[in-house]
């Protein structure tokens, strides 16, 4: 059904079409427009088809003034608000309701079998529509249904990205134990364990050259020859 506030468009526009009373269908052998007044018809107009929503409605109004004479809401096509006669492509018949609901059904009929065509083909293209919105609906409900993909992290779960990440450069490799860029001892020579804290004191100056060095800040030097023997031969530092 319609709902308040949908947009109305307009399907078919035929400026000309005559609207005659029917007898009661006695039988289940269908309408036939043999058995109308067809040459006297029993009101002419124009004949506007809309949709509002999923709903059509064929409206029949005056030419001049508009003024609306019946209309019909079609719900679905082919069906009993519109029906089609046994022995013209040029008759319907129509199930026209009023404001109260009360319905009675009346034939309809075009000079033109064109007008007639056009129509019939706005109704079915509408109702076409309505179907595949039907099961796009249906298809669209059925998926939400269904069990969902948790993309979602779960406690304590990490994930970790490479970005940019090229080929690993060398190392450079040390030039001596330490790395102090000092080179290795050379083979075969004899390392000899650092002295032992038993051979530290405060008072030790060391002999280099024959000069005596005083450290300024803890008073604490070393014998120059093993150094020498633990770490290979230094160069003296520039003045």
């Amino acid at each position: 059904m319609a709902t308040e506030g949908e947009y109305e468009s307009i399907l078919c526009v035929k400026p000309d079409v005559n609207v005659y009373r029917i007898p009661p269908r006695a039988t289940n052998r269908g309408y036939r427009a043999a058995d109308w007044k067809l040459d006297l018809p029993d009101w002419s107009g124009r004949m506007r088809v809309t949709a509002k929503g999923k709903v059509a409605y064929i409206k029949l109004e005056d030419k001049v003034s508009g003024e609306l004479f019946a209309q019909a809401p079609v719900q679905e096509f082919p069906g009993i608000a519109v029906e089609s006669v046994s022995d013209s492509s040029r008759y319907f018949v129509l199930r026209i309701q009023d404001d109260n609901g009360r319905s009675a059904f009346i034939g309809v009929g075009f000079g033109d079998r064109g007008d007639a065509f056009d129509f019939n083909v706005s109704l079915q293209d509408h109702f076409k529509w309505v179907k595949q919105d039907n099961e796009i609906s249906k298809n669209s409900g059925t998926a939400d249904s269904g069990p969902k993909l948790d993309l979602g992290f779960k406690e304590g779960q990490t994930i970790t990205l490479n970005i940019g990440q090229g080929k690993k450069r060398d190392k450079p490799r040390p030039q001596g134990a330490g790395g102090f860029g000092l080179p290795p001892p050379p083979p075969g020579a004899k390392i000899a364990p650092p002295p032992s804290s038993g051979s530290f004191n405060h008072n030790i100056v060391t002999q280099t050259g024959g000069t005596e060095l005083d450290s300024s800040n803890s008073n604490t030097v070393m014998q120059s020859g093993s150094v020498l023997e633990v770490w290979g031969d230094f160069s003296t530092p520039a003045r």
